[in-house]
């Protein structure tokens, strides 16, 4: 790899993080690994693209309330879970 290339990321961490990176909560490293693999992959530019309207569709409707801190946790943990299961990885595989 040379000095200025960015390293891949894979499908199945980029939709593990899209919330991260639509919260803008994870760091600026990590923000640009997953934009490079945005700009060149499809498949989950358009799941990104999902859940952004899903954000913004909750914002609308929730107005300016914010979910408690066990609510996020327990999401985080979730979808952390979800994401570590193997069938979740076989499943982001077989859709390209």
């Amino acid at each position: 790899m040379g000095g200025d290339e960015i390293p891949e990321v894979d499908c199945y961490e980029v939709l593990a993080e899209v919330y991260l990176y639509l919260d803008l909560e994870c760091d600026e490293s990590r923000r640009s690994l997953i934009e490079g693999h945005l700009k060149t992959c499809t498949e989950c530019l358009q799941e990104y693209g999902i859940e952004q309207k899903v954000k913004a569709l909750v914002s609308r409707c929730c107005g300016s309330e914010t979910a408690p801190e066990e609510l996020r946790d327990c999401l985080r943990m979730r979808i952390e879970e979800i994401a570590a299961d193997p069938s979740f990885e076989a499943g982001l595989r077989d859709r390209g």
